[in-house]
Parts: C-alpha cells; structure tokens; sequence
C-alpha cells in the first residue's frame, strides 16, 4: 500500500513537471461546477449498491440491448458491473467519477501522460493540417484535455456507444473541426492513409483476443505511412512485478471478462503483424504508455 500511494504522488509530480516543460496546460480536471459535481457525487453514491449486488451474485447481463442489433455480443454486458455498461446516459455521466475513485484520484494523470508523446510529435508542424482521431474517445475525457492542449488540432472523436459519444458532445461542445462517428473500432469510418496520429486509451483490455488484432490491423489501415499510435493501457504482467499480483487480482473484484488475456497478451506482436512498429513504452503509475509506427 506504501508503494501504492508513492506511485501516485511520483504520477502527479511528473504530471507538474509536464506542465512546467510546456507540453500541456495546467490540468483543470473540469467537474462542470459544484452543483454538477455534487449531482454526480449523489448518482455515483445512489448506484454502489447496485453495482456491489451485481459483484456478489456475479450478475454482468443487465444491460438494456434494445435496438442494440448492430452492437457486438462481447460489448453487451456490465463492464466493471456498472450500471447500464456502455449503453445509457446515466453510466456515461458517472463513468469518470467510477474510474477516479478506482485508480485514487490517479485517473486522468494517467491519461495526460499521453499528451507527451503527441506533443512531440506535433512540435514544429502546422497543427491545422494533422490529420488526427481519438478511437474509442469515451465520454471526451481525454479528448477535452487533447483540445485544451492542442486547440489549433483538427480531431475525430469515435464511439460505439451514443450514450457515451453524446456524453462527449456536451462536454467539448461546439468546437471547430471536431467530429464524431459511432462505430466499432475494429470497423473504423475512415479511408486508409488517412491519419497522422491517433490516439486509443484503456481500450484493449476490454475486448476478446481476437478483436485486439482486427482492432490493430484497422488502426495500422487507417495511419499513413510513417503515421503515430499513441496507446495508453493497463500495465501488463511483467512491466512492473510489484504490481502483477494486483493485476491478476482486478478481474476478480470487477467484471472484466477480457483483462486476464490481455494482461498476458503480446503487444508489440499482435501490432507488429499489423504493421505498427514499437518505439517506446513508459510506465505511469498502473498504465503504460506506448508509442508505436506505420513501416
């Protein structure tokens, strides 16, 4: 626990550090103002009772699938064991508060840690003319921090859950050059070549084996050549021991069907048959970003 709580203070003073070097502003972390924050805080209270009954008697199919035809199966169940999953307005106004309070405040200095890597990639280059999509963008957490950062950055925001992308329309509002599409991330609306950079957060450990690598060959399709993946994602087994016995551990508190492969999945190989080449990874705290090429 010591060593948990040090981690998150280090996470938070290189989070400083970034801001101090330039790469991005001051976080914000906008809650929406107080009386939004304690609308929430009632919410988020109000549902863990629902979401511990689902824990003890192993519930994870109680999610509204009407209409939901063209969603895939393994997407229709209570990630985490929240309410709603992925498909109701209300689980996408308290997704981040849930994520908050799991990783102790750490969340969205987690995220940040991937404006990095863009922001170099992005020094000495007309901003305007980069083509760029956040895949699986979520309610517009990190997007919002992308467009703070990087407010001259054309951006394409993807979704397969409309609660979730309408969630990130409210929350970034109307904004120059941003757009949005629902759509699976292993079926992308976009022309090969297309991308200069694009982003995917917290995304792989949440789907089957094999939609990892049809998701890595969609992403590889739509960068151009010499184009950039930043991925941020879970530690894995193996990139920090201290901590493998608590990733093995977190499938079993939270519904995460998926999380057990992934921790044990190869990475550098399932993108590199993709034809996404590894440049680096670098641990925070219990995520890992990575930056990986188009050949």
């Amino acid at each position: 626990m010591r060593r948990l709580f040090a981690d998150v203070a280090a996470l938070l003073a290189r989070d400083l550090a970034n801001v101090e070097r330039g790469l991005y502003p001051m976080p914000s972390d906008d809650d929406g103002g107080l009386p939004r924050l304690l609308a929430t805080s009632r919410a988020f209270f109000r549902d863990v009772p629902e979401v511990e009954r689902r824990r003890r008697q192993g519930l994870h199919a109680e999610v509204p699938i009407s209409g939901e035809a063209n969603r895939p199966d393994y997407y229709l169940q209570n990630f985490h064991f929240q309410s709603g999953g992925w498909l109701t307005e209300e689980s996408a106004r308290l997704y981040d508060m849930q994520v908050e309070v799991l990783f102790g405040g750490a969340a969205n200095a987690m995220r940040r840690q991937a404006l990095v890597p863009l922001s170099e990639a992005l020094k000495g280059r007309d901003q305007r003319r980069v083509r760029y999509a956040d895949i699986a963008c979520g309610p517009g957490t990190f997007l919002g921090e992308v467009r703070r950062a990087f407010p001259r950055l054309p951006a394409f925001a993807i979704d397969l859950s409309e609660p979730y992308l309408r969630e990130a329309k409210r929350r970034l509002g109307r904004r120059p050059k941003l757009g949005f599409a629902v759509a699976k991330a292993e079926a992308l609306p976009l022309a090969d070549n297309s991308l200069d950079i694009a982003t995917c957060i917290f995304l792989f450990h949440e789907l089957p084996p094999e939609v990892r690598r049809t998701v890595a060959e969609e992403i590889a399709r739509v960068l151009k050549p010499g184009g950039l993946l930043v991925f941020l994602e879970s530690l894995q087994i193996g990139d920090d021991p201290d901590y493998d016995g608590l990733l093995e551990l977190f499938p079993e508190l939270f519904h995460e069907p998926y999380f057990a492969s992934y921790l044990e999945d190869d990475l550098a190989a399932i993108f590199g048959a993709a034809g996404l080449s590894l440049e680096s990874s670098t641990n925070a705290f219990l995520s890992k970003v990575v930056t990986l090429r188009k050949a």
